[in-house]
């Protein structure tokens, strides 16, 4: 008898002391955080004026509120990531949605990534003219198909047939995009660069997304137009999953920005939780080792965003600048452009 007291009393301490280090362990992680980017590249304040800084700003935190509304409401991280990328797709500013690059051709076509970093489901559209957020459309391959990826007419089709909203390929057009289209064709017939303006001004306005909401689930997305003067059918990492988006609950949930190219063949989103799940690296150090060293060493260019399962969050780049921005449950919250904003 006083064995299985004793037994009794014992299992009692034991759960008693599990449901406490589960209380701790759900107190430490932030109810909920949200971070944006809207591209990265040679943004410098200097080439700047007051008025376009301004318009960026208020466009980021847009994109902010209507995430962080979802998110603070107890709703789940892919609503608040949707959410925060339509409002950059929306915005001219941006390479992505409305104000994307123009081809050689003379047309816009536009990729896009999502992932449920909870069932580990994701989806993507490529080559898309005719979705006016292809970030929608990228979630409704995950939500609604057996596929991941769909591209040209055919993802343009499926998003009708499911009622997304369409629009002509011309309500993508902005002057300043095709200024850059006619003055990039003035130097060089056939261009692949990643370069999408003038070198002094060069700049990756792929926008994207990344969350974790009050159920401890994380998700991201990313969404461009590719590159001004593209041929061919272009892809680039934007719509790859692994290379410019990826969301696991056992790590954390990445979107990225820059040289495509270099992005894909790193496969730099996954290689961000890959580091951290078999080599034990924080968030911190998978992020710094591939943007400053493993990117830059063989010329590739540009950032990240990424926010773990314990609610760390990071933005490195290894260019000039990069629109980006945060907001956590805790109140803090910030904007920033250029690399020596904080």
């Amino acid at each position: 008898m006083k064995q299985l007291i004793y037994l009794l009393f014992a299992t009692m301490i034991l759960t008693a002391c599990r449901e406490e280090a589960g209380r701790k362990e759900a107190s430490a992680r932030p109810d909920y955080v949200l971070v944006i980017h809207g591209g990265a590249g040679t943004i410098k304040q200097e080439l700047m004026t007051a008025e376009k800084e301004q318009a960026y700003r208020q466009v980021l935190q847009a994109a902010l509120n209507a995430g962080e509304q979802i998110l603070r409401a107890g709703g789940a991280a892919m609503d608040a990531v949707e959410a925060a990328i339509r409002v950059m797709e929306d915005a001219p500013l941006f390479n992505a949605g409305k104000g994307a690059v123009f081809t050689n051709a003379g047309t816009v076509e536009l990729d896009a990534s999502f992932m449920d970093g909870n069932s580990l489901n994701a989806g993507a559209v490529a080559g898309v003219r005719t979705v006016k957020n292809p970030i929608s459309a990228a979630r409704l391959v995950m939500d609604s198909s057996v596929h991941v990826m769909l591209a040209g007419s055919g993802a343009d089709e499926f998003a009708r047939e499911h009622g997304l909203e369409t629009v002509e390929n011309s309500y993508f057009y902005t002057e300043e995009r095709l200024k850059q289209l006619e003055k990039r064709k003035g130097t060089e017939e056939v261009s692949l660069d990643h370069d999408a303006e003038e070198p002094v001004k060069k700049k990756y306005g792929t926008v994207g997304a990344v969350a974790l909401d009050q159920a401890g689930n994380l998700a991201a997305g990313t969404s461009t137009g590719g590159m001004t003067n593209k041929r061919w059918g272009r892809v680039g990492d934007a719509p790859i999953i692994g290379a410019g988006t990826y969301a696991n609950n056992q790590s954390c949930a990445v979107s990225c920005t820059g040289h495509g190219e270099y992005y894909i063949r790193n496969v730099v989103a996954y290689d961000v939780s890959a580091r951290m799940l078999y080599k034990g690296e924080s968030l911190q150090q998978a992020t710094q080792y591939i943007i400053h060293q493993k990117l830059k060493e063989q010329g590739g260019s540009g950032g990240l965003i990424a926010v773990d399962k314990g609610g760390n969050f990071v933005m490195p780049f290894n260019t000039p600048g990069m629109f980006r921005g945060y907001v956590t449950a805790d109140g803090r919250t910030a904007i920033a452009i250029y690399k020596d904003s904080q």
